[in-house]
């Protein structure tokens, strides 16, 4: 993808009204004329931000906006009544005020929803214009200023978010929609609101973004910064502005994880990763709110003298194409990269709406192919998603309408930016995807440097073995709703996630274990409160405590590997470093490979064990369906006879199919193990894993496959392979294609597919291992292919930590023909050897093209 750094973002400013000094941006006076230019800048921005969320004349005369403005004075009215309504202590009725941090936010977010009505230009509304409601909504401010906000003492209480980000973020909006009543009827309340806000920037540096701060990187930066230029316009200060987007630029610098700036692990990596909370996989969530807070800046900056360059477009246009869309799936995005969110009932295709807002907006800055590519991408997204894109929920009229240009425009046919076959490694955050027509298998794995999950208040409260090797598997044609979503992990148990291996306990969530949604002991030396670090590391997204997480690509296929470990807390825990009354689960143990081909994904396991005396269970697969779906599960022993409907057996495969759907998953065994086959009724309410998510009762028919690992039994292997849309016949005749094992213990875990030509090997131990005709000296991630005279090779280090590593192909001389930088290639005894060097490469993959002579 395009790669930025940081020096590189900072060359791509305007100059205009900046210096460096003293290692920061400062404003340098405008006199004369460029002071006039300036004032144009500032009204120009305004204006921007005003269309940016309230349209122009152009936009709002649409027939396609008109549900959007309907939608928002509806709101206004709505909004205005509650206001009728408010009693004491309140500025709407419903949000008491005084104690709680979340009322306060939504005070001021239903004041900027009144304000949008009355600057909606053009609208069919009685609020457009409406100077009376404008003041109205001033008073409002004053009132909460006065009474609630002002006083910096009172305030700060619940989450820093609101007071930093929740709170300015409605505020300078709807100081920009009334600019103009504003100054004219309360004079002071742009410069007392500014101030205030600074006063509550308190991870900040005297009342402006420090880029040390823990809280101050990726999509909360992007928020911060655009709020405060904005504020900065407000007020006719240039400093402000320039110091604005200064910071903000460092969100478009590639991640350099030998190389950090400010300590942030936060942002987008070379291999399309996001990560955001220092070590959670989260472009499908913080991700996208980062995506549609710069394309905002790039539109609010237009035509001013601050705006940037078409590299930092670039930039974006690189986190769409190797970001984004591997991750979007007919319109959905994946579970593997929403960190809490995928407890939130609104996820999936919403998610999705929300980045094609951004795709449509982005295109307008880009030239020729490449905007017709995100336009193209635009019109694929609508046509493969089984739910309908509503633009109505897009947050700008302006971009409802040239969405409606888009999809109007027949010279621009429906593409994907993702070639029909992909397989990526997103190695910088633990996760992998494989793409195929018919369907997309995406993998969550963690390490000492990837969280296994993300839980935080009261949300996602069954998280443990989210990133333990879970995966899931979407299917071509299917309502992702129905599969996966907020009600999949309502009713499936966290102990059964796909491809997980648990051990067989009862854990009980943060709130039951210590009665609040944090763990709360500021006495301790680790200070633990609701938003410190030591919370963070122990309590809302704990790290693993293993190395080997990654793997390598070659082509469309790919090969990946994790060992399960325990998590941070455990381990220290058992230290003594946590508290007495501190609760830490110990974790299963196994070695796992998955090898990722065109029909089938490979699942090798060894060393299963439930640790401490426990059994363990691993969980093949786990998928949901509607009561009222046609559901069948048939099969075949290791006999040959016919088998079918649920039990215990030692099966050679199985086949679930929802005929309902039209989906159907093969589960074929490569070594004999008895399988547990569950399909039952669940009904459970979606506050079990939200606190705050509706009390409603979801029911859904959950068949399971799994395999059961008694402790007595020692550490267990096992093979499998998933099948997607696979028939009977198939499943009969499996492996058709050649497919074996060649290894399967803690060392090496290898397969060979004699179709593919292909050999794929996760090598764990030190020292050479062998995998058929391939020698790997470990760890590394290894896929040779042969295809008539040549033969690829790709490596990948799945440690991030290993200076080199050598494979050895036997068989016939070779010739190189090309190779990635780092590759040399060696003669050895009965073929050749290649050395890669895989020092600082953080999981990349290197390639090699080899000619027999």
């Amino acid at each position: 993808m395009p790669q930025i750094s940081r020096r590189q973002a900072l060359s791509l400013i305007p100059a205009a009204s900046l210096l460096v000094g003293a290692g920061r941006w400062e404003a340098v006076a405008r006199p004369g004329a460029a002071a006039a230019d300036a004032a144009t800048d500032h009204s120009r921005l305004l204006r921007n931000t005003i269309e940016i969320f309230a349209g122009d004349a152009g936009s709002n005369v649409r027939p396609e906006v008109a549900g959007k403005l309907a939608a928002v004075a509806r709101t206004a009215r709505s909004r205005l009544s509650a206001m009728d309504d408010a009693g004491d202590g309140e500025l709407f009725a419903g949000q008491p005020l005084g104690a709680s941090d979340v009322a306060l936010r939504n005070s001021y977010q239903y004041l900027y929803e009144i304000a949008l009505a009355t600057a909606t230009e053009g609208a069919d509304s009685e609020l457009a214009g409406d100077v009376d409601v404008q003041r109205r909504v001033a008073d409002g401010l004053v009132w909460l200023h006065e009474n609630y906000y002002g006083d910096q003492s009172q305030g700060y209480y619940g989450n820093w978010y609101n007071w930093e980000i929740g709170i300015s973020t409605h505020v300078s909006k709807t100081l920009a929609l009334l600019a103009d009543v504003v100054r004219d009827y309360r004079p002071d309340l742009i410069p007392t609101y500014v101030a205030s806000m600074d006063a509550y920037l308190r991870e900040g540096e005297n009342g402006d973004v420090d880029l040390d701060s823990r809280f101050h990187t990726g999509a909360n930066l992007a928020d911060i910064t655009a709020n405060r230029v904005i504020q900065g316009a407000l007020l006719g200060d240039d400093a402000r502005i320039g110091k604005a987007i200064s910071d903000q630029s460092t969100v478009f610098a590639t991640i350099d994880p030998y190389n950090l700036r400010h300590g942030v692990t936060d942002g987008y990596y070379q291999d399309g990763s996001f990560i955001q909370h220092h070590s959670v996989a989260y472009t499908g969530s913080y991700g996208k709110a980062l995506l549609t807070r710069v394309v905002q800046s790039v539109k609010m900056l237009d035509g001013t003298s601050y705006a940037s360059g078409g590299d930092l477009v670039d930039v974006v246009r690189g986190w769409v194409v190797n970001g984004f869309a591997p991750l979007i799936f007919e319109g959905w995005m994946m579970e593997i990269v929403k960190g809490r969110a995928v407890s939130r009932t609104t996820t999936g295709y919403t998610d999705v709406g929300i980045i094609v807002e951004a795709i449509v907006d982005l295109a307008d800055y880009l030239d020729g192919d490449d905007a017709r590519a995100l336009q193209g991408y635009v019109k694929f997204i609508r046509s493969t998603s089984r739910a309908t894109l509503n633009p109505d929920g897009f947050v700008s009229p302006v971009t409802i309408a040239k969405y409606a240009d888009v999809l109007a425009d027949d010279s621009i046919p429906a593409a994907d930016v993702n070639p029909p076959e992909r397989s990526v490694a997103f190695n910088a955050m633990d996760k992998t995807v494989h793409l195929r027509p018919g369907f997309a298998f995406a993998l969550a794995r963690s390490s000492d440097r990837i969280s296994k999950y993300e839980y935080m208040n009261g949300e996602n409260l069954m998280p443990w073995f989210q990133a333990d090797g879970a995966h899931y598997l979407y299917l071509s044609g299917q309502d992702q709703t129905k599969a996966f979503g907020v009600d999949f992990y309502t009713v499936v148990s966290p102990y059964r996630l796909p491809g997980v291996t648990a051990p067989v306990e009862e854990r009980l969530t943060v709130p039951e274990l210590y009665g609040g949604f944090w763990y709360e002991n500021p006495e301790h030396p680790l200070g633990f409160t609701s938003s410190s670090e030591s919370q963070n590391t122990y309590v809302y997204f704990p790290r693993g405590t293993n190395r080997h997480s990654g793997g390598a690509v070659l082509g469309a296929y790919g090969a990946t590997g994790m060992v399960q470990s325990d998590d941070v807390p455990y381990v220290d825990k058992q230290a003594g470093v946590l508290p007495e009354d501190f609760v830490a689960y110990q974790n299963a143990r196994s070695t796992k490979s998955w090898f990722m081909l065109d029909d089938e994904v490979v699942v090798l396991a060894a060393g299963i064990d439930g640790q401490g005396g426990r059994d363990a269970v691993t969980t093949l697969d786990s998928r949901i369906a509607d009561v009222s779906d046609e559901l069948s599960v048939v099969g075949a022993s290791r006999d040959g006879r016919e088998w079918s409907g649920t039990g215990t057996a030692d099966v050679a495969w199985l086949r679930y199919a929802n005929s309902t759907e039209g989906v159907a998953v093969g589960y074929v065994m490569l070594d004999a193990a008895r399988v547990n086959v569950d399909l039952e009724q669940v009904t459970r309410s979606r506050r079990v894993v939200r606190a705050s998510n509706p009390d409603t009762q979801v029911t859904k028919n959950v068949f399971g496959v799994s395999v059961f690992h008694p402790a007595g039994d020692g550490p267990a292997t096992l093979a499998y392979a998933l099948v997607p849309d696979a028939d009977e016949a198939q499943l009969r005749a499996y492996p058709d294609g050649g497919l074996s094992v060649l290894a399967n213990n803690p060392r090496v875990q290898a397969i060979k597919h004699t179709g593919l030509g292909l050999i794929a090997a996760n090598v764990f131990g030190d020292g050479w291992q062998a995998a058929g005709h391939v020698a790997v000296h470990g760890p590394a991630s290894v896929l040779v292919r042969q295809d008539g005279d040549e033969t690829t090779v790709a490596v990948s280090d799945p440690t991030m930590n290993r200076a080199d590593i050598s494979v050895v192909v036997r068989g016939r001389p070779m010739t190189l023909v090309s190779a990635d930088d780092g590759v040399e290639l060696r003669p050895a005894h009965g073929g050749i050897r290649l050395n890669v060097r895989t020092h600082q490469a953080y999981g990349r993959t290197f390639t090699a093209r080899l000619r027999a002579r």
